[in-house]
């Protein structure tokens, strides 16, 4: 219940997700939770993204499936986009299954989470002060597509932050707040349902954690998820990302701290699955 009261609220913010979820496992002293689990609470926010923004998929989709069938259709913006997001989710599906045994170990370094956290909360930072926020989703294009999902593929690593990573690279490139995130939540579709379901049969393998748990944190994490992407997009209309910048930049201090001071060990949890 708690994991997944944290992967609902912490995944669409650009706070990481994964690094939530492993400092909180190490902090009350559980096993981590691992890769595996994460990937698949992960379809239940997902499941939220799609229940949010239903009807731009729906157009999206429609589009893309005439875009197959007549090429004349291809320019249509939309049509356009559901082939940026395929494209875009391209580089984290590869190099997901090159470093799936990392990402399962030496990624899962806390000392990695933290340094990942700082370092793209300043960057997060930097990317919402000197963005130009003119461009929208219309003037999307296939070098930003790729882009796009290589700065999405950086969230393999805790503490980068999917949707950070995907809207830092957004607004580098010139997006608008609400575009860049937006985006950042389509593109990440293909790659968590692929993810999700590849990694299905690892649930109660071994010492991975059970079916019963998985299932309750991935309906909890939908439940949350909805909520927040309600709220996310309502407070980017007036707001910027400089509150979530301050927070990671505090959290990884802290987690660094922690670590330093003997308190918490970096390798907690490692090596069980």
């Amino acid at each position: 219940m708690v994991l997944g009261f944290i992967q609902g609220l912490t995944e669409f913010l650009p706070i990481s997700s994964s690094a939530h979820l492993r400092i909180s496992a190490a902090l009350f002293g559980w096993e981590d939770p691992g890769a595996a689990f994460t990937a698949v609470t992960q379809i239940g926010t997902e499941l939220a993204v799609v229940i949010y923004f239903r009807h731009d998929i729906a157009t999206i989709a429609r589009a893309w499936a005439r875009s197959i069938r007549h090429r004349e259709h291809r320019h249509d913006p939309d049509a356009r986009l559901g082939w940026l997001v395929i494209l875009g989710s391209l580089p984290i599906g590869v190099l997901g299954l090159l470093l799936q045994d990392q990402i399962e170990t030496a990624f899962r370094d806390l000392r990695i989470t933290a340094a990942t956290l700082i370092v793209f909360g300043v960057l997060l930072g930097v990317a919402d002060k000197i963005g130009a926020k003119t461009r929208g989703l219309k003037d999307l294009t296939v070098r930003h597509g790729v882009l796009y999902g290589f700065a999405q593929a950086l969230a393999l690593v805790p503490g980068v932050s999917r949707s950070g990573g995907t809207i830092t690279a957004g607004l580098l490139l010139g997006y608008e707040r609400g575009a860049a995130t937006r985006y950042a939540f389509l593109l990440a579709l293909p790659a968590v349902f692929a993810s999700g379901l590849f990694q299905l049969t690892e649930i109660g393998e071994g010492v991975a954690t059970p079916w019963g748990p998985t299932l309750l944190a991935t309906a909890i994490a939908f439940v949350i998820g909805l909520m927040v992407i309600a709220w996310l997009m309502r407070y980017l209309s007036t707001r910027t990302f400089m509150p979530f910048v301050a927070y990671r930049l505090a959290l990884g201090v802290l987690l660094l701290g922690l670590i330093m001071g003997g308190i918490l060990d970096p390798d907690a949890g490692i090596g069980t699955h």
